[in-house]
């Protein structure tokens, strides 16, 4: 084990270990019908670039592209380049010498990594569809029928309302439940309006239970 782990090279294995957890931790909440990255986006309210709070956090965070891609992608991204840059800089640093010390390669190691980061997350966010854009304009989910897979909605904190559209697409909405209702996880549910991201929803009625919803 010790030949297997080279000295330095700890803060790597861990962040290495830490990305495979977060990919666990996905998985098993997708198995469950929910997404922990779209739950830690709406946790932190980030869903779009240039929506995220004043301030230096939130300037690095945007410059990072949060936004561009969910957060739980950006820390993947971001643990997963420190730990190839780090092995990498250890590589090199034995070829020459002697390997660095943990905490002074892990030091460089994310110095490297934050731009690396921000250059990844840019060309993942090009390629990666949008739950609100990728095949329709926000007017286009209006009407369309769906259910509830993280509730429940009320005027509060938005859930999710997972649609599929005319061209059989699915699509997770972050949505509210129009004013005057709360509405239960697994309800149906009709979107009747929707701006910047959020949309909102009435419960459907009880006879589009009992029909294959072509919508919806």
């Amino acid at each position: 084990m010790d030949s297997f782990i080279q000295p330095g090279t700890e803060l790597f294995w861990v962040a290495l270990l830490v990305v495979a957890g977060l990919g666990l931790v996905e998985l098993v909440s997708l198995l469950l019908g929910v997404s922990a990255s779209g739950l830690l986006d709406d946790g932190l309210g980030y869903h779009g670039l240039g929506d995220h709070d004043a301030g230096l956090l939130g300037a690095w965070m945007s410059w990072l592209n949060a936004g561009g891609v969910p957060i739980l992608v950006l820390a993947v991204l971001l643990l997963s380049a420190f730990a190839v840059l780090g092995f990498a800089l250890q590589a090199m640093a034995s070829s020459m010498l002697s390997p660095l010390p943990s905490l002074a390669a892990g030091s460089v190691a994310l110095v490297l990594a934050v731009p690396a980061t921000r250059w990844l997350s840019r060309g993942i966010a090009r390629i990666m569809p949008r739950d609100e854009t990728s095949v329709l304009s926000e007017a286009g989910f209006i009407g369309l029928v769906g259910t509830v897979t993280i509730g429940p909605l009320d005027q509060g904190n938005p859930g999710i309302v997972r649609v599929k559209d005319v061209h059989d697409n699915i699509h997770t909405l972050r949505a509210q439940a129009a004013p005057g209702y709360v509405i239960e996880t697994g309800t149906l549910v009709i979107v009747v309006d929707g701006s910047d991201g959020l949309f909102q929803a009435i419960p459907a009625p009880q006879e589009l239970g009992d029909v294959d919803i072509k919508r919806g």
